[in-house]
């Protein structure tokens, strides 16, 4: 069995721990557990790396083409890999939930998310598991580009890092019993 987690965010240093970026945190902090690192792959336009967790191999991928066409990637690896939508996992930011809540889901419209827009748009399908984190909203005159593409306030970095650690051990307890429902019902929250 194969697995592909994808994260999503923007590549380069001026997007380095961004709300945008949570999608790669969770996924470079999953990477230095594992003792594995990134490097780009640029027939596939992402950041790739693989390691077998509880003996199945699982790669890890953070596009590279910028949020909004995250889909050209996913659907690149996907294809080359032979990975079936039931094993492919995508974690990103929602601002429609307080900063640091998780919630898994199975299935499910865009919801604005261009990142997942383009995922949707590439594969033909909204039918995928994925991990959205809470980045809330913006403060008061503040644009939501602005918000997102913003670095996190001191409280709530120190939230997202544990969250982050949550996100990590999920997805550890998901690929040892391959049961995303399971998994929901166990860290949804």
């Amino acid at each position: 069995m194969v697995k592909l987690i994808v994260g999503l965010g923007n590549p380069g240093s001026k997007y380095h721990e961004t709300k945008h970026n949570v999608g790669f945190m969770a996924l470079d902090l999953l990477a230095k557990e594992l003792g594995v690192s990134f490097s780009e792959n640029k027939t596939f336009k992402a950041e790739v790396t693989s390691s077998f967790i509880d003996g199945e191999k699982v790669y890890l991928v953070k596009p590279t083409t910028f949020m909004n066409l995250s889909g050209f990637a996913v659907r690149a690896l996907l294809a080359y890999y032979n990975i079936p939508i039931e094993d492919f996992i995508v974690i990103y930011d929602d601002l429609d939930m307080e900063v640091g809540k998780i919630r898994f889901r199975q299935k499910g419209s865009a919801g604005g998310h261009n990142g997942i827009k383009s995922i949707i748009a590439e594969i033909g399908t909204q039918e995928f598991d994925r991990i959205k984190i809470g980045i809330g909203r913006p403060r008061a005159g503040m644009t939501v580009v602005n918000h997102v593409l913003g670095k996190f306030e001191t409280d709530d970095y120190i939230t997202i890092q544990n969250t982050l650690d949550k996100v990590v051990e999920s997805l550890r307890y998901y690929l040892k019993t391959d049961d995303f429902e399971g998994t929901m019902r166990r860290y949804n929250g």
